[in-house]
């Protein structure tokens, strides 16, 4: 198995014009997420990731 690059495939899933949030779908079959805020970038797994949604979830609420 390679670990290239291009073995990465990623997706934006929204965007404004100072934040990005994106998925890459890892070349070991794991899913992380990204959440790009200006200068800082954020990473999750999976489980980390649905967890962050709940918080924005309640947060809404």
């Amino acid at each position: 198995m390679s670990n290239s690059p291009d073995d990465l495939s990623t997706k934006t899933i929204a965007e404004t014009e100072n934040y990005i949030a994106w998925k890459a779908d890892e070349p070991d079959g794991e899913t992380s997420y990204h959440l790009e805020l200006n200068a800082v970038t954020v990473h999750f797994f999976q489980e980390e990731w649905d967890e962050f949604l709940e918080l924005m979830k309640r947060l809404k609420g």
